[in-house]
């Protein structure tokens, strides 16, 4: 496995777009016999995927997370959804319903219903320094 090291760079509007120099390079023998055939192209199609139906992942984007909370949890949906509810071109079914973790396409109801018997019935208290406190003002008619 070759492993880079890339340098830090301006975040300014010359070099957004720039690839960082490389600064280091260094080489890692991966042992092992895998069962199956192993390769990148699976692993970058499955980058790709995320990157394109998740809009997190679009460069310069607004429809960024503020916590890494809730990125995990859109993340974790997509992924979920992805698994369990869309039929892929090349199965021709959902990929849990092909390796037999599910017994048939899960609907988007059901993968909702799914997701809020986990989620946490509170949101999570931030700590009082990141807080950002509001104040009423009164006004209006008299």
């Amino acid at each position: 496995m070759i492993v880079k090291t890339y340098s830090v760079t301006a975040k300014d509007a010359v070099t957004r777009y720039s690839p960082a120099a490389v600064v280091a390079v260094s080489r890692e023998v991966m042992l092992g016999d895998p069962e199956q055939y192993v390769s990148t192209s699976y692993v970058e199609r499955q980058n790709l995927s995320l990157r394109i139906g998740s809009g997190r992942f679009t460069r310069l984007t607004n429809g960024l997370s503020n916590k890494l909370d809730n990125h995990i949890a859109a993340v974790a949906l997509y992924v979920a959804h992805y698994n369990l509810c869309r039929t892929h071109e090349a199965l021709r079914t959902t990929p849990a319903k092909a390796i037999g973790v599910a017994d048939r396409a899960w609907s988007i109801a059901r993968l909702v219903d799914a997701a809020l018997a986990v989620a946490p019935l509170l949101p999570t208290e931030t700590p009082p320094d990141r807080r950002r406190k509001f104040t009423v003002i009164e006004g209006g008619r008299a």
